[in-house]
This record gives C-alpha cells, sequence and structure tokens, in this order.
C-alpha cells in the first residue's frame, strides 16, 4: 500500500497535504507493530545485548539423532589390538515345565539371547630360561640365546606400551595418575620416564609416516590450517593444524606467527591454498610469506 502511494505521489495525482497525513500514519502503523512485535519476540544474543549464556537454547533448528554435543563423532571402531573370547551356551529343553511332557526329541522353534558383556584384566608373564653350562673340552662357559625382545632382566610387552600410550596421550591423564592405575593391575610400579620414553619410542618410530604424510599433504590441493594454545610446563605454546583428506599433522611450538610456521615444515614455501579460520596474527604472517596463498573461512 505504501509502495503504491508512495508511487501516485511521485506522479503528481496526490496532494502534498494528503502526502503529509499518509505519511504520519504510516509511522503511528510502524510503531504500533513494532511495540507489539518487541513484546512477541524474545530477546536473545542475535537482536539484543544479551550474552548467549543467558538466553533459552534454540529448539527450532532440526536435531541430529545422537549428536549432544559440538566436535567431531564418535569413533564407534573397536580397537584393533583388543582380543575378544566369545562363547555362546545352549540352555536346553529337555521337558515341559507345564505338563512334563518329555521334549528331547522336539525339534527348537527359535532361540531367545541374553548377552553379558564384561572386562577381565589379563597379565601375562613369559619367562625364557636361559641355559648355562661349562664345556668339558674347552671349560667354556655357554649361555642360551634369548629372543631379539629381551635386552634386560625385565621388559614391557607392546599391549602394556599402547595401554600407556593411549592413557597419556589419547585420554590425556597425568602422569602419575597412569603409574598408580599400572601398578594396581600388573602390580609393579613403571617409573615415570619408563612412561615418558614408551611415548618417545613412538614419536621416532612414526617418524617415515610424518615425512610420506607431509608430502601428500604438499599435493594436496588445499590444506586446513589452524592453531590453538596448549599449556607445557606451566607455559603458553600453540599446537600448528595442518589436514587436508583424511591426513592430520599437529605441531607443537611455543609461538604462534612466523618462526613457528617456518620451523615445522615447509608448507608454507609452496603455492597450495591455505584455508583457515585462524585470527588476524596467523593470516597476516601467511601472507607476509612468499608463495603462500591464503583463503580465509568466515565460520568463527
Amino acid at each position: 500500500m505504501k509502495a503504491d502511494f508512495d508511487r501516485l505521489g511521485g506522479e503528481g495525482k496526490i496532494t502534498s497535504e494528503s502526502q503529509a497525513i499518509m505519511n504520519s500514519l504510516f509511522m503511528i502503523v510502524e510503531l504500533i507493530l513494532a511495540i507489539f512485535l518487541e513484546r512477541g519476540t524474545q530477546k536473545n544474543n542475535g537482536n539484543s545485548s544479551k550474552p548467549s549464556s543467558q538466553t533459552a537454547k534454540d529448539e527450532s533448528a532440526l536435531s541430529h539423532s545422537g549428536s549432544n554435543g559440538k566436535g567431531k563423532g564418535e569413533n564407534r571402531n573397536q580397537a584393533k589390538n583388543t582380543r575378544v573370547k566369545e562363547t555362546v551356551t545352549i540352555a536346553q529343553v529337555h521337558t515341559c515345565d507345564v505338563c512334563a511332557q518329555d521334549l528331547s526329541d522336539v525339534p527348537c522353534m527359535a532361540h531367545e539371547r541374553r548377552t553379558k558383556i564384561d572386562i577381565v584384566f589379563e597379565k601375562v608373564i613369559d619367562h625364557v630360561d636361559a641355559e648355562i653350562k661349562r664345556c668339558p673340552a674347552c671349560h667354556a662357559t655357554v649361555k642360551g640365546l634369548f629372543p631379539s625382545d629381551r635386552h634386560g632382566p625385565l621388559q614391557y610387552g607392546d599391549g602394556l606400551k599402547a595401554f600407556v600410550i593411549n592413557l597419556l596421550v589419547g585420554q590425556i591423564v597425568a602422569l602419575n595418575r597412569v603409574q598408580k592405575l599400572v601398578k594396581s593391575m600388573i602390580g609393579v610400579v613403571i617409573a615415570e620416564a619408563s612412561l615418558l620414553k614408551f611415548v618417545l619410542r613412538l614419536h621416532q618410530a612414526l617418524e617415515n609416516w610424518e615425512y610420506q604424510a607431509t608430502e601428500k599433504l604438499l599435493n594436496m590441493p588445499a590444506i586446513n590450517v589452524d592453531e590453538t594454545s596448549f599449556r607445557v610446563d606451566m607455559k603458553n605454546h600453540w599446537i600448528h593444524v595442518y589436514s587436508s583428506g583424511d591426513i592430520t599433522l599437529k605441531f607443537l611450538h611455543r609461538n604462534r606467527g612466523k618462526a613457528a610456521i617456518e620451523a615445522h615444515t615447509s608448507f608454507h614455501a609452496t603455492g597450495v591454498p591455505l584455508f583457515t579460520t585462524a585470527g588476524h596474527l596467523i593470516c597476516r604472517t601467511m601472507t607476509a610469506i612468499t608463495g603462500c596463498v591464503v583463503r580465509i573461512c568466515c565460520a568463527n
């Protein structure tokens, strides 16, 4: 209606007095609508200065089944190094519990299953006793050969090492808590230095994989990059992330800017586009590096 009125006024078919009166009426109507809408619309962080922590949860969006939080979905694949012992017991029916009829020769029509899942922590001790003999001919002492993985009087198996690494790295459990948990399971106190050595040996074993993953990332059409703060020994460090496809590399460095980027890999020296949701500091640093093409994602 207002558009038609403005068109007629522009064509000179409405006098200036009528235009002034109608404009005043339109203004009053808009004011009344604004008041009613203000009363009916709930304030949130989008239409007011209220923070998101003080506003109600938005239930209008379609919910996804099984998603109760942020981040990637839970990985439900079973660990490959687990041992599953599964048994099936048949509860046979020999007689009818109503009339005591013999049912031994009656075929089974169906089964009803009830399952119990339990965990049994099994401590496996493998001793190797090497024989020691004295040669009667030359009087030399000869000892049997130990397996190649027995370097000293006591070693720990791969299963125990994997469990410790999972707690320290995957679950981020404190070192002293891991030590106490392992002691309660195997009855042996493993020194904290030994626990950290498990992680160090894994780091050394993954050196080749890290090099190959870096080469694959450099051949990708684009690389996603970001960084986040992480405290180490009560000091703030930065985890720099490079990812593309199913490959993700994370590097820890004391700095956040150019020095950290150049210390890790040669990502900055390629013409591969780098997509980032990082702040202005990392974007400014990347664009200042020769050969680096930056595309900023405005997701956050």
